[in-house]
C-alpha cells in the first residue's frame, strides 16, 4: 500500500466503497420490492459515509456508536441489514492507503455481529432483512462468498455462520449476556421500544462488550423512530447523551448522531401545513411513500394525535405526554381574587439551589385558591446559569412573610438540595406544620399529582394568572411512574421534556405539594373552627 503525508483536515472514509459493495451484492428486504437490486438513496448513504468515517492520520474508526432516527417507513431496518452484512463479508476495516491516498478495506477478521430484538422467540426487523439479503447474495454470488451458512433457508433462519469464523446472530434480552462478549458489530432496532429494565440493561450489556476488541473496531448501530417523552428509553437515553455531548457537558465517545425531525405542525387536519412537513422529514423517500394516505391515516379518529406526530413527523415532546392541559389552566384564572389575611392556608415548596428553579405556592383552604408567593428561575443564557444560584435568604423571607400575612397549617416541602433549611423552618414553625415530603416516591406522588390534575379538571382549584406558574404548568410531561392504581391503571409523575431542559417545572410540582397539603388538612380537620377551650361556670 502507498504511503502518504497525512493531512489532519482531510475527511476519509471506507463509507463510499460500503455503498458500492451493498449495492453490487445485496438486494431489497421482505416488503413490495423483495429481491430487487438494493439502491442507497442520497440522504441515507450521507448517513453511510459519515458512519464510516476514518482519522485521515492512522485509518482508526471515528464513529463508535451511531444513531439514526427517522420517521416510520423509512426503511432504516433495511438499512441496518445492508450494514450488518458489509460488516460481516465486506471491505469494512481499514487496511492502509492506494495509490491516491484513500482509504483501502479490508475483510473483518472474525465478525461476531448481534440483531437485538425486543422480545423472545422473535428474531426482530433487522435480522429478517440480513437473512432475505444473504439467501440473495449466496445464490447469485455464491463462488465469492462459500460457506455462508442460514440453515434451510431465510425464512427459518435463527443464525448464521460465516466461513472461516463469524457468525450473525438476533438477541434478546437474556441471550445477550450468555455469549462472552466477543461483538464486533451491533445493532439495536427501534430503540424507542426499549422501555423496559431488561432491555436497557441489554443495551448496556452489548455496549459495554463493544470495548473488549481493540482491534475489530468494534461499534453499534441504533435505529429509532422518535421516543414517547418521559419513558426512560434507550433512544430517549441516547438524544439526552447527545446534548450534553452538543453542550460540552461529557466527552464525545464518537458518537454519530443522525436525526431528522418535520417542522412543527399547528394543526394536522391542515394539508397545507401537513404534506410539506411529511415531504421534509421523509426526505429522498418522499418520492416513493403515499405521504397522502400517511396524512389519512394520522387524521383517523382512534388514532393518538401525539402517536401520530411522534411516528410520522419524528417529534418528541408530543401533546398527549403533557400532564397537564394548558387551556384548562388558562380558564382557570382568578387573577382579581385576594386571599384575605389572616385566613388559613397552606404551602407547597419545590426547587433545586443551583442552575434550576424554585417556588413557593400557597393554597387558600377554603376556596382552593393559589398563588405564587415566590419564584426564582435561572438565567436563560448558559454562561450566567452555570454559576446561578437560588438566593436563600429570599426564599427564607418568602415563607416569613406567608406567616406574618396569613394562619399557615402545614407546608409540604421536598428536601433535597434543602434539608438544612427545611429543618430550620420546622424549627421555627413546628415539626407539625412544616412536613418533609419526599416527591422521589412514584406512588405517593402519582396519587398527589393524579389529585393535583382532577381539581384542575373539575374546577375545584383556582389561580392568579401568574404567566411563570402557567408556564411551568405547560412544560410538565408525564413519565411513567411504574406503579399502577387500585384499579390495575399504570399511573405517572411529573418532568421536563428532557433531564437538561430549559424548560422549569418546578413550580407545578410546589403547586402540587400546595393542594396536597390542602386535601391533608381538611382531612385532618383543619378548616374546621376549633371548639372553645374556656370553662363554663355553672350558676
Amino acid at each position: 500500500m502507498a504511503r502518504r503525508k497525512a493531512d489532519p483536515t482531510r475527511f476519509v472514509s471506507l463509507g463510499f466503497d460500503a455503498i458500492d459493495w451493498i449495492e453490487h451484492y445485496l438486494c431489497h428486504g421482505p416488503g413490495d420490492v423483495q429481491g430487487q437490486p438494493l439502491v442507497i438513496d442520497d440522504e441515507m448513504a450521507a448517513f453511510i459515509v459519515k458512519a464510516y468515517e476514518l482519522d485521515p492520520a492512522t485509518g482508526r474508526r471515528r464513529v463508535n456508536r451511531a444513531f439514526l432516527s427517522r420517521p416510520k417507513g423509512r426503511a432504516k431496518s433495511e438499512l441496518a441489514g445492508a450494514l450488518v452484512c458489509f460488516e460481516a463479508l465486506g471491505p469494512c476495516r481499514f487496511d492502509g492507503w492506494d495509490a491516491n491516498g484513500d482509504p483501502v478495506g479490508r475483510v473483518q477478521t472474525y465478525p461476531f455481529i448481534r440483531c437485538m430484538a425486543t422480545e423472545e422467540g422473535q428474531a426482530g426487523n433487522t435480522y429478517d432483512n440480513v437473512a432475505t439479503m444473504l439467501e440473495h447474495l449466496v445464490e447469485h454470488f455464491g463462488d465469492e462468498f462459500p460457506g455462508i451458512d442460514l440453515g434451510r433457508n431465510a425464512q427459518t433462519s435463527s443464525r448464521i455462520f460465516i466461513e472461516g469464523g463469524g457468525e450473525i446472530v438476533p438477541s434478546t434480552a437474556s441471550s445477550a449476556s450468555k455469549d462472552g462478549g466477543k461483538e464486533t458489530f451491533g445493532v439495536f432496532d427501534e430503540t424507542h421500544l426499549y422501555v423496559l429494565p431488561e432491555t436497557r440493561a441489554m443495551h448496556k450489556t452489548v455496549r459495554r462488550n463493544l470495548v473488549k476488541r481493540r482491534q475489530a473496531e468494534p461499534w453499534s448501530l441504533e435505529t429509532s423512530t422518535m421516543y414517547a417523552v418521559g419513558e426512560s428509553s434507550v433512544a430517549e437515553a441516547t438524544h439526552q447523551y447527545y446534548e450534553a455531548v452538543k453542550a460540552g457537558k461529557v466527552r464525545d465517545g464518537g458518537l454519530l448522531f443522525d436525526h431528522r425531525q418535520a417542522p412543527h405542525v399547528e394543526d394536522l387536519m391542515d394539508d397545507a401545513q401537513l404534506l410539506p412537513a411529511l415531504e421534509y422529514v421523509y426526505g429522498d423517500a418522499a418520492g416513493w411513500m403515499d405521504l397522502e394516505r400517511i396524512a389519512a391515516d394520522m387524521r383517523e379518529p382512534d388514532t393518538d394525535p401525539a402517536d401520530a406526530r411522534r411516528y410520522f413527523l419524528n417529534q418528541p415532546g408530543t401533546a398527549s405526554a403533557k400532564a397537564f392541559d394548558a387551556g384548562r389552566w388558562e380558564e382557570l384564572a382568578n387573577p382579581d381574587f385576594v386571599v384575605p389575611k389572616k385566613e388559613l392556608i397552606v404551602v407547597g415548596f419545590d426547587g433545586a439551589r443551583w442552575r434550576d428553579a424554585t417556588a413557593l405556592v400557597g393554597t387558600h383552604l377554603e376556596t382552593g385558591h393559589q398563588w405564587v408567593l415566590g419564584a426564582w428561575e435561572s438565567p436563560v443564557r448558559p454562561d450566567e446559569a452555570e454559576h446561578w444560584e437560588v438566593p436563600a435568604s429570599e426564599v427564607n423571607a418568602t415563607l416569613e412573610a406567608a406567616f406574618d400575612q396569613w394562619r399557615v397549617v402545614r407546608v409540604y416541602a421536598d428536601p433535597p438540595y434543602w434539608e438544612e433549611t427545611v429543618a430550620a423552618w420546622a424549627g421555627t414553625y413546628g415539626e407539625r406544620i412544616v412536613v418533609e415530603w419526599w416527591t422521589h416516591r412514584p406512588r405517593q406522588m402519582a396519587f398527589a399529582l393524579r389529585a393535583f390534575r382532577t381539581a384542575q379538571t373539575d374546577g375545584s382549584l383556582a389561580h392568579d394568572g401568574d404567566t411563570l406558574y402557567a408556564r411551568h404548568i405547560a412544560n410538565s410531561v408525564k413519565r411513567d411512574a411504574r406503579v399502577r392504581d387500585d384499579d390495575g391503571k399504570p399511573m405517572w409523575t411529573i418532568q421536563k421534556d428532557r433531564h437538561d431542559s430549559p424548560r422549569k417545572i418546578d413550580a407545578a410540582m410546589a403547586g402540587c405539594l400546595s393542594w396536597e397539603a390542602r386535601r391533608d388538612a381538611i382531612t385532618a380537620g383543619l378548616n374546621k373552627p376549633k371548639k372553645s377551650s374556656r370553662m363554663v361556670v355553672m350558676r
